[in-house]
C-alpha cells in the first residue's frame, strides 16, 4: 500500500510505534507511582495531585464493588467536566466496569433511551438531574448516585460512597484490553440511528499513543496546563483532553460549561498551555473584547476539530496567542483521532492533515466502496488502525455494514492530495455536526410529528460560519391548523436537548418528493444553502 504522507511526517516522528497492551486504569496508576506529588485536576478552588486522585478513585471504587458493582457492569455518567466525572470514571475502569457516556444536557426520555439500550444498571449524575434521572429509569432496576447530596433509600451520596470507601482494598479484575469494552460511546442523539460504539481498553490507550507520538512527545511539560473545555463525555474530550493530560500526567483543568468571559477569567488566571476545542469556541473567543494577546498568551498549542476552521479565524486567533492552531479529524468509532495536522511538519490550513502513526486511509469510489481512487477524486474516506472500535453494541448489522475487511467505513466524502494530506468536502451520512455536537435529523423530525399541528416535517443541516452547520426544518401544516415558529421551539425544547432544536422552521405548502412520495432532502437543502449564498 502506497503512502504518500510518510514523506511529511516530522523528523524524528516514527511511522509505526510499538503500542503496548494496557488497560486505562494502568494509565492513572502509573501516573499514581511516577508522579504522586504532580497536580491533576484543577476543578474552581480544588486542587488534587495524583495521589489525593488515586486514593479518591480507590476508595469510590471499593464502596462500588461492595454495593455489588463487578467487572462488565454499566455506569452511566450524566455529570460535566468535573473532579467527579474523572473519579467516577476511573473508579469504573478500576473495577473493569464500562462507562456508558451521557450529555447532562439530555432529557429524561433521551437518557431512558440510553440506559435501556446500554443496559446500564448504575448512573451518577449532579443533584440538579435528580427528578430528570428518575423519570429516566421508571423502566429500569438502576442505582443511582448524586452528586452533593445526602443518600437515601433510593440514591447514594457520591461524597459519602468515597468517604466510606478504603483504599486498595477492591478486587482486581483481569482485564483483556484487546477484548474488553471500556467506553460506550453514543454517536449522536439517543433515538432514531444513534448507535453504541464499542471502544476497547486498547482502542483508546492506542489512540492516547497515536496523539502522544505525533502532536505533544516534543512539548515541554514544564507547567504544562490542558484546559478541558471539550467535554469529557463526548469521545474527543475524553482521549485528547482527559486521558492525555492523565498519560503526560500533567493537569486538567475542568470547564464545566463554555462561556467566552468566564473561559478568558480562567485562562489569566491558571495560564493553560493546551487548548482543544470546535470553532465555534475560537470565534467566540476571539470576538469577546476582553480576548487581548495578554489574556492568552500561555496557550502554546491549540487543536480543532468537528468542522473546518475558517482561515481568518485561524490567523487572527494565532496571531493574539501565538498558540500553533493544529487542524484534526476524527469519529467517535475511531477513539476519536485519526488524523492532525502535525506540529513541527508542514501544516496546511483548511486539510484535515495526515493519518496518525499506525494509521492507515483509503479514498474510494462511492457507488461501491471497493475501487481506491487517484489523488485529487473524492470518495468516501476509509480508515483502518488499532483505534477502529470494536462494533455498534447490539447492532451487528451496522457493524457489517461499516467494518469490512478490517476498513472502517466512515460515510465521509474526502480527498486526498499528492503529498497526502486529507480533505473533508462532504458527508455521505445526513448528520448535522452544529458546534461539535452530533444531531441526526430523524431524531428531530420525529418530535416534530409529534405536534398535533404537523403533517410533514424535514430536518438538516446548512453552513453556519459560527457553529458549523446549523439546524434548518421545513414544515407542512395540517389542513386548517395552524402554529407560530415560536410555539413549535417552545415544543421541541420540552423533548429535545437545546442543542437539537432548530435555528429555522419554514412554513410551506409542500415539499419536494420523489415519485414514490419520499422527501427530497437534498434538494431542499441545496435550495436552501444556494438562496443563502445570494444573500
Amino acid at each position: 500500500m502506497i503512502r504518500p504522507w510518510h514523506i511529511n511526517y516530522p523528523k524524528g516522528v516514527q511511522k509505526h510505534v510499538s503500542i503496548p497492551n494496557c488497560s486505562l486504569f494502568s494509565i492513572l496508576n502509573e501516573a499514581y507511582e511516577k508522579s504522586p506529588n504532580n497536580t491533576a485536576v484543577i476543578d474552581g478552588a480544588d486542587r488534587w495531585n495524583y495521589k489525593t486522585l488515586y486514593e479518591k478513585v480507590a476508595a469510590l471504587a471499593d464502596s462500588l464493588s461492595n454495593k455489588g458493582f463487578k467487572q462488565g457492569d454499566k455506569m452511566l455518567i450524566s455529570l460535566f467536566n468535573s473532579k467527579e466525572y474523572i473519579t467516577c470514571y476511573f473508579a469504573v475502569q478500576r473495577l473493569g466496569g464500562i462507562v456508558v457516556q451521557a450529555n447532562p444536557l439530555y432529557t429524561s426520555s433521551e437518557l431512558n433511551n440510553l440506559i435501556i439500550d446500554s443496559e446500564a444498571t448504575w448512573v451518577v449524575a449532579s443533584t440538579n438531574q435528580q427528578e430528570k434521572i428518575e423519570k429516566a429509569i421508571t423502566n429500569s432496576h438502576v442505582e443511582q448516585i448524586f452528586v452533593k447530596a445526602k443518600s437515601s433509600p433510593t440514591a447514594s451520596s457520591f461524597e459519602e460512597l468515597i468517604k466510606e470507601g478504603l483504599p486498595y482494598q477492591a478486587p482486581k479484575p483481569t482485564i483483556n484490553p484487546k477484548e474488553d469494552i471500556a467506553v460506550l460511546q453514543y454517536t449522536g442523539g439517543t433515538t432514531g440511528k444513534s448507535k453504541g460504539v464499542m471502544l476497547t481498553h486498547q482502542n483508546i490507550y492506542s489512540n492516547i499513543y497515536q496523539n502522544y507520538h505525533f502532536t505533544v512527545k516534543e512539548m515541554d511539560k514544564k507547567d504544562e496546563k490542558i484546559l478541558g473545555v471539550a467535554p469529557f463525555y463526548h469521545v474527543y474530550g475524553m482521549t485528547a483532553v482527559l486521558l492525555l493530560a492523565m498519560f503526560r500526567r500533567t493537569a486538567v483543568i475542568c470547564v464545566s460549561r463554555f462561556e467566552p468571559k468566564s473561559l478568558l477569567d480562567l485562562i489569566r488566571k491558571e495560564r493553560p498551555t493546551l487548548f482543544s476545542g470546535v470553532p465555534t469556541m475560537y470565534v467566540s473567543l476571539l470576538r469577546h473584547p476582553e480576548a487581548t494577546e495578554e489574556a492568552m498568551q500561555s496557550l502554546k498549542l491549540c487543536m480543532a476539530g468537528s468542522a473546518p476552521l475558517p482561515i481568518e479565524i485561524i490567523e487572527e486567533f494565532e496571531r493574539k496567542t501565538g498558540a500553533q492552531i493544529l487542524e484534526g479529524y476524527g469519529l467517535s468509532e475511531t477513539s476519536p483521532t485519526t488524523h492532525r495536522n502535525p506540529t513541527m511538519g508542514i501544516r496546511k490550513v483548511g486539510s484535515i492533515g495526515i493519518p496518525v502513526p499506525n494509521t492507515d486511509c483509503l479514498i474510494v469510489d462511492q457507488a461501491e466502496g471497493i475501487e481506491a481512487l487517484p489523488n485529487g477524486e473524492v470518495g468516501e474516506l476509509l480508515i483502518k488502525g488499532p483505534q477502529v472500535m470494536k462494533g455498534y453494541w447490539r447492532n451487528e448489522k451496522e457493524t457489517n455494514r461499516t467494518l469490512k475487511n478490517g476498513w472502517l467505513y466512515t460515510g465521509d466524502l474526502a480527498r486526498m492530495d499528492e503529498d497526502g494530506y486529507f480533505y473533508i468536502v462532504g458527508r455521505k451520512k445526513e448528520l448535522i455536526i452544529a458546534s461539535g455536537y452530533n444531531i441526526y435529523p430523524v431524531e428531530v423530525e420525529q418530535v416534530f410529528y409529534e405536534h398535533p399541528a404537523i403533517n410533514e416535517a424535514v430536518v438538516f443541516g446548512v453552513p453556519d460560519p459560527y457553529r458549523g452547520e446549523t439546524i434548518y426544518a421545513a414544515v407542512v401544516l395540517k389542513k386548517g391548523e395552524s402554529v407560530t415558529q415560536e410555539e413549535l421551539k417552545v415544543f421541541l425544547k420540552k423533548r429535545l436537548s437545546v442543542f437539537k432544536v432548530p435555528a429555522y422552521i419554514e412554513f410551506r405548502s409542500e415539499l419536494p418528493k420523489t415519485s414514490v412520495g419520499k422527501i427530497l432532502r437534498r434538494e431542499l437543502q441545496k435550495e436552501i444553502k444556494n438562496l443563502n449564498n445570494t444573500k
